[in-house]
């Protein structure tokens, strides 16, 4: 007689965002979970909405083959033990439909399209599980291509949660358009992200939270940056490290020059627009210096298929 087969312990979340698709992929082991695979591939959608919201052609292709390669991975996992979702770049797709039916097609799951607070929450939950235990509010902050999330919570209870539609890539485009890095045009873009967050300051100001935390995206790229270049503590983005690159960009003057130790080429032409975004919530929030964390969405995502689906015996 064959072996009995073991129980299936593996879970797996994805990640369709704006710039990359991300897998992490996980063991339920006595009630914990256990990552053991992450994968990353640029995709690069978020660049590819042209003025009526239409996605291209080319970018579905990019992300579907990005897709079948994840599902090769997943191999014979069962897809009641898959979460996919996506986020800012489907949500504004008017031809978004098209893409996900042929993703769902090859995934064998479903694809969701989360609303902006429910992404916002996931990435709390998957910073907070991956930080220890403390009594402090945290404040989570998450720049993505096309969006921005802010959280406030306590341990893994998140008490206020806002997604913005602010970006590295809108605002690469809408202020840098054509390259340049001028301090007109760099002001001009923190002054469009204050008036966007400033009704929002309330919740996530000085005040409302003891340490801030960055998640994933823009926070990731910086925080390369700065470790490559600067005497800033690994880890970690200050307003000091931030006043560094805002030099840094306005001495090249135009995107095509910026030569940074540290940063991948695919993100050159939106380190602007990033920058942008991180030195306004800096301003904004009363934020002196950011903790750059491994958890993210897809984490957030993972953890909470885990406490959905028991451990199978």
């Amino acid at each position: 007689m064959p072996p009995p087969s073991l129980p299936e312990s593996r879970l797996a979340a994805i990640d369709i965002g704006s710039n990359s698709c991300l897998l992490v992929m996980a063991r339920q082991v006595r009630g914990q979970v256990q990552l053991f695979n992450q994968r990353k591939e640029a995709i690069r959608l978020g660049s590819a909405l042209d003025a009526q919201g239409v996605l291209s052609q080319e970018a579905m292709q990019r992300g579907w083959d990005c897709l079948q390669r994840y599902a090769e991975i997943l191999g014979d996992l069962p897809r009641r033990r898959v979460r996919a979702v996506a986020t800012q770049t489907l949500r504004e797709a008017s031809n978004r439909d098209v893409f996900l039916a042929e993703g769902q097609r090859i995934l064998g799951c479903p694809i969701e399209v989360i609303d902006g607070e429910q992404e916002a929450r996931l990435i709390y939950r998957g910073v907070a599980e991956q930080l220890p235990p403390s009594p402090h509010k945290r404040l989570v902050v998450d720049i993505g291509g096309r969006s921005t999330e802010l959280c406030v919570g306590h341990q893994l209870q998140v008490l206020q949660a806002h997604s913005f539609p602010v970006g590295s890539v809108t605002w690469a485009l809408r202020h840098f358009a054509h390259g340049e890095l001028s301090a007109q045009a760099m002001a001009q873009a923190e002054q469009a992200v204050a008036d966007l967050v400033a009704p929002q300051v309330r919740h996530f100001g000085a005040g409302q939270w003891s340490h801030a935390y960055g998640a994933s995206g823009t926070a990731g790229a910086i925080v390369k940056v700065l470790a490559h270049a600067t005497a800033e503590p690994r880890g970690w983005i200050t307003r000091q490290g931030l006043d560094w690159l805002h030099a840094e960009l306005l001495q090249a003057g135009h995107a095509s020059q910026v030569h940074i130790a540290g940063l991948k080429e695919e993100l050159r032409p939106m380190i602007g627009g990033g920058l942008s975004v991180m030195r306004a919530l800096f301003s904004l929030l009363g934020i002196e210096r950011m903790r750059v964390t491994h958890g993210a969405l897809r984490h957030g995502v993972l953890y909470e298929l885990a406490q959905r689906l028991p451990e199978e015996r």
